[in-house]
């Protein structure tokens, strides 16, 4: 039966091609090798694209979606970046390459929409994240963030990868939830603190990349247990949309009360539940992955004094009212990103039809990933690309394939603009107040956290003094 009928030992078979036994043993060596690849790719991403990429070249083809993965590309070379950023839409399936991010975002995320859904959610979710509205959110962040500080004392040890999750969702439940800090308010962040802490870990996030484990068994079983608690989530999220709705207040600049007021060009709102899980998916993308820039961004400036001594300066002497056009401050934030991106891959994309990219046709079923992490980390386009240098953003302009941590194209980033606006003034408010030191001296090592890569120590500080002298002017009103 395991030969397939075939009369001939296996090993001898001249009929490899057509022969049922090795086509069984190429089956199974096809699933055995995507199963492995997956686990290594969630363990230690960074050093299994690596490794991949000192292996194999700029681009190389592997297995991770699961069990029944088809083949995935991953791209690291600009000008194949930009090649998969150019592919009509309509020749590219996104929900399938995404489906994993389903039961997190719901299935009305923009993550999962592609064509003209997709186009109608991007016009209404932009306009809340640039110009002047965005702005606005700057006495917020800054506001949370001295109330997230203002017990540090002289001496006292605080733990980045406590303090900075906590500043991030309470400006994400504030400035895009609007939700005011109350019992609905201290409950939700309850909530989503405890989930997301499960979800970040190795086995919780597996349930996402294996359907199987995605069993119902009640809310002791640990899918059920999941679905629980998102389902308790989604109701409080719902019900800040209805005293929204109730409330009718034009005034209001929270980012859910502009998307309730935005139209598409028929003139139709989002319903409830496109609401509700762009909300999610807002939370999800930019809670997590903006703590985490914000560890590795205290982490690398007190791991060279120098830097951390630049910014100081600039704080302190500049004449720009607002800190978040400060050169320098922007510089090494966005070679912290390049260093260590918000997200290591872009969007995922399948081929609906056999399509070229730098000269090599990739079938219909394949799944295209243009990878920020190859990209940001090749010899070709940065000198010494393991080296933290924010003077390299200073001296040259990159190119959006070269430098994409937002990833790029029409499936870009909504919130890269404010991401970036978050991280300046955040990192400008604490700086101006308290003197840091690390406690811990050795070097870190990247470390997958849910879907971001975080520094390995969790950066423990200790508050040296309290220097709120420094730059009190710059961050009057940002």
């Amino acid at each position: 039966i395991l030969w397939g009928g075939h009369p001939c030992p296996p090993l001898n078979c001249s009929n490899r091609q057509g022969c049922l036994f090795h086509k069984r043993i190429n089956s199974i060596l096809i699933k055995m090798t995507s199963l492995i690849q997956t686990i290594q790719l969630i363990a230690n991403p960074t050093k299994f694209l690596d490794k991949s990429a000192a292996k194999y070249g700029d681009t190389f083809t592997m297995r991770v979606l699961g069990i029944n993965s088809p083949p995935v590309v991953f791209f690291g070379h600009p000008q194949a970046i930009s090649e998969c950023f150019a592919i009509s839409a309509q020749k590219l399936d996104f929900k399938k390459a995404t489906h994993v991010f389903k039961p997190l975002f719901g299935a009305n995320s923009i993550v999962l929409q592609e064509g003209q859904q997709h186009n109608r959610q991007r016009s209404l979710l932009m306009p809340p994240f640039h110009g002047d509205r965005m702005k606005s959110y700057g006495d917020t962040i800054y506001s949370i963030t001295q109330d997230v500080t203002k017990n540090w004392r002289p001496g006292q040890i605080i733990s980045m990868q406590h303090v900075m999750p906590d500043i991030t969702l309470q400006i994400i439940l504030q400035v895009v939830f609007g939700i005011s800090p109350g019992a609905r308010y201290e409950k939700l962040k309850q909530l989503l603190s405890a989930l997301l802490d499960d979800i970040t870990t190795p086995w919780y996030s597996s349930l996402f990349f294996f359907p199987p484990l995605q069993q119902d068994l009640g809310a002791w079983s640990p899918w059920g247990n999941y679905l629980k608690r998102k389902q308790d989530i989604d109701n409080l999220v719902y019900a800040q949309i209805s005293e929204r709705r109730l409330q009718q207040d034009d005034s209001l600049t929270d980012i859910l009360s502009l998307l309730m007021s935005a139209r598409d060009e028929d003139g139709q709102a989002m319903s409830d539940e496109e609401l509700k899980d762009q909300l999610i998916s807002l939370l999800l993308l930019g809670y997590e992955t903006t703590a985490g820039v914000l560890q590795w961004l205290f982490y690398l400036i007190h791991a060279h004094p120098h830097v951390k001594e630049k910014i100081i300066e600039e704080l302190k002497n500049s004449k720009e009212p607002d800190p978040t056009k400060l050169p320098y401050l922007s510089a090494v934030c966005q070679e912290t990103m390049r260093l260590h991106p918000i997200a290591l891959i872009c969007t995922p994309r399948m081929t609906k039809e056999t399509v070229e990219i730098s000269g090599v046709e990739y079938a219909t079923g394949t799944v295209l990933v243009p990878c920020i992490h190859l990209a940001h980390h090749r010899s070709e386009t940065y000198i010494e690309p393991e080296k933290f240098n924010p003077n390299r953003f200073l001296n040259q302009k990159y190119s959006p394939t070269e430098y994409l941590p937002f990833g790029g194209g029409y499936r870009g980033c909504v919130g890269s603009a404010f991401s970036m606006y978050e991280l300046k003034l955040v990192m400008a408010a604490i700086l101006s107040q308290f003197e840091l030191e690390l406690v811990e001296r050795r070097p870190v090592k990247p470390m997958r956290r849910g879907i971001t890569i975080v520094p390995s120590s969790g950066v423990p500080m200790k508050i040296k003094q309290i220097t709120s002298s420094c730059g009190a002017g710059i961050l009057a009103r940002p």
